[in-house]
């Protein structure tokens, strides 16, 4: 049985941007996640091992987060290699980074990027 794993509003404070400033002073970001796997051994059995660990996402997210880049879309790209290459039961990702209030010309809430593989 494949299932999917939705991973909402991981909130964290990074520093990416091409503007120096933004590399500087940082900003608020969001990630949500759709993680698809088959966790029906996890479903009948109760064991957390059969399924995807999402403290493990969570802190797989946030290593990658920490590593400055120019662009979301170059963040995003890293969150979603590294989770499949370090989280094999994981099927597909997709990976949705929201970046709030980004520096621009005018008055924009969010700018967001999603990936999937």
């Amino acid at each position: 049985m494949s299932g999917i794993i939705f991973v909402n509003d991981i909130k964290l404070y990074a520093f990416h941007g091409c503007l120096n400033e933004e590399t500087v002073i940082g900003g608020n970001y969001i990630i949500d996640l759709e993680i698809s796997t088959d966790f029906s051994a996890a479903a009948s059995s109760d064991d957390l091992s059969k399924t995807v660990d999402y403290c493990i996402v969570y802190e797989i997210v946030k290593r990658e987060m920490q590593i400055p880049s120019k662009l979301i879309e170059h963040a995003a790209l890293r969150i979603l290699t590294a989770l499949k290459a370090e989280i094999p039961r994981i099927e597909k990702v997709k990976v949705k980074l929201t970046k709030i209030a980004p520096p621009v010309n005018g008055s924009v809430g969010t700018v967001s990027v999603m990936i999937e593989k």
